[in-house]
């Protein structure tokens, strides 16, 4: 004889406490719920909506500078501590949470071409247009005390750029040359040269630390080991690149910013061709900085504004300009991944979001599981026009809009001509030209 008995676990049903959420017993089977996907489409299409409502990007501006701010660095032990280095020779040592400045000296006569800090964080170097380099303790002097540099080395050129190696007491300057320093001597230990008169930017491989790159004058990017005599081989590209900025996380990436509007994340393995050209910019690319998850960088550029690129893909997925912001000189992404830095031509440093429309401050549990939802519906439904028309969606300056509409017909333009020249030659005799093989002349080794 069967005997059915009904069991119930007041486990099941019944709550801990009086503040808990009502548990309410749920069947997933679909065939229960045929309109599971319509709700979830609209969930997506009101989180896609809200986001723009609530994309806010501009936190702060930082201003006490009194000429254009021409380069920043990091602290890399301190989330807070930002350097700055202005065009009259001036540094300032920011604090990010105040929002203030606490310590400004006069570092140079004439520009401050470049500034970074020592690995460990005690110390930072500066270069300028007066031929010297210096060192400058993080501290501010004591009371009484003058503010005098560590260590001053005077060159025999101006110098334009400097990075600290990653792990060791060495440093790299550029200028009419690639220069390698160790702290403890007043002369570089090792020189190089491949025929070039002037480089514009130098940056150690954070990963693989004997590695670096610089971005010289004849429009070339060149690659060394510290461990070799000699460079290890240069790629030579249309229009000039301004400067380069390593992938943190793969060891042989690099993207560069370029004259010719472009950005171009390259494999230093293989130089023939860019592994991704990023395209949206409107005028010349000046800096670029990666995220320290290595998935996404962000680029500054003269037509006043700056854009935030994921490293695969071709076109930017946020802009950020404001009406005063003029030419965007330097740019920095924080190390905690969510704040991005520029410093602009009218001597203000601005603090912004990396995701424009997260909340900042501490999220409640329900408040997290409810973003994580919406991100995830978003991801599911991207594709669908409505959605992706919302999210794609900038609104641009006019200069910047009507500007890329222009460089659009410009484009098709070409490649219509390109067209016609092709359908009207012998098969074979105009070959097909990719993207990417467009920007390379060569690869010298």
């Amino acid at each position: 004889m069967k005997v059915k008995v009904l069991c119930r676990n007041p486990d099941d049903y019944v709550r801990e406490t009086t503040k808990d959420i009502q548990r309410v017993p749920r069947n997933y089977d679909p065939s229960l719920h045929p309109f599971e996907v319509p709700r979830e489409y609209t969930r997506a299409l009101n989180a896609t909506k809200l986001e723009r409502v609530f994309a806010k990007p501009f936190l702060a501006s930082l201003d006490g500078h009194r000429d254009g701010v021409n380069c920043m660095a990091k602290h890399p032990k301190s989330l807070s501590t930002l350097l700055s280095g202005s065009c009259d020779g001036e540094v300032k040592v920011w604090n990010l949470t105040k929002r203030e400045c606490v310590r400004t000296l006069q570092a140079h006569e004439g520009f401050v071409r470049g500034m970074c800090p020592r690995f460990c964080g005690t110390s930072f170097f500066t270069v300028g247009d007066d031929k010297t380099i210096k060192q400058w303790k993080m501290e501010a002097p004591g009371y009484g005390e003058e503010e005098e540099p560590l260590n001053t080395i005077l060159g025999k050129a101006v110098y334009t750029g400097i990075d600290h190696h990653w792990k060791e007491g060495v440093f790299a300057t550029c200028g009419q040359q690639v220069d390698i320093w160790d702290e403890q001597r007043s002369s570089p230990i090792r020189s190089f040269t491949w025929g070039v008169d002037s480089f514009s930017c130098v940056r150690f491989n954070p990963v693989e630390a004997e590695l670096l790159a610089s971005c010289a004058s004849d429009r070339s990017i060149v690659l060394y080991d510290m461990r070799e005599a000699t460079p290890l081989k240069k790629v030579v590209m249309k229009l000039r690149s301004n400067t380069l900025c390593w992938n943190p996380m793969e060891a042989f990436n690099f993207t560069c910013a370029n004259e010719d509007y472009n950005l171009y994340t390259f494999d230093m393995r293989n130089l023939d061709t860019p592994v991704t050209v990023h395209m949206d910019h409107v005028s010349a690319v000046l800096d670029v900085d990666y995220s320290p998850t290595g998935r996404e960088f962000v680029s500054a550029s003269f037509d006043k504004s700056i854009r935030i690129f994921p490293k695969d893909k071709g076109h930017s997925r946020e802009v950020y300009h404001t009406k005063r912001m003029q030419h965007v000189i330097c740019v920095k992404w924080s190390s905690d991944n969510k704040y991005i830095l520029s410093g602009s031509d009218e001597m203000n440093i601005r603090l912004w979001k990396a995701n424009a429309s997260e909340k900042l401050g501490v999220l409640s549990p329900r408040e997290k599981a409810a973003l994580n939802y919406s991100q995830k519906l978003k991801e599911k439904f991207q594709h669908h026009p409505q959605i992706r028309r919302i999210a794609r969606h900038r609104h641009l300056p006019k200069a910047i809009y009507s500007q890329g509409k222009e460089l659009r017909v410009m484009k098709e333009a070409r490649r219509r001509k390109e067209r016609n020249v092709r359908k009207h030659s012998k098969p074979g005799s105009v070959p097909v030209v990719t993207e990417k093989e467009k920007h390379v002349v060569t690869v010298v080794k």
